[in-house]
């Protein structure tokens, strides 16, 4: 039987599907500090602030 390239052994296929992706972004952010969570929150908050009071472009036509 053939081996796999190094490089291909190393990747956890079962994070390339959508439930091992999500498991894996849920196990990320249960290890991230509070503070850096809180961080996180305010920067998507003015982020979400700045694009709802930027003016919209019309479409050319």
């Amino acid at each position: 039987m053939k081996r796999l390239p190094e490089h291909l052994e190393e990747i956890d296929w079962s994070l390339t599907t959508w439930e091992g992706s999500r498991r894996e972004q849920l196990r990320r952010w249960a290890t991230t500090p509070l503070a850096e969570i809180v961080a996180r929150l305010e920067e998507m908050e003015r982020l979400s602030a700045a694009l709802r009071e930027a003016p919209e472009e019309e479409e050319e036509r």
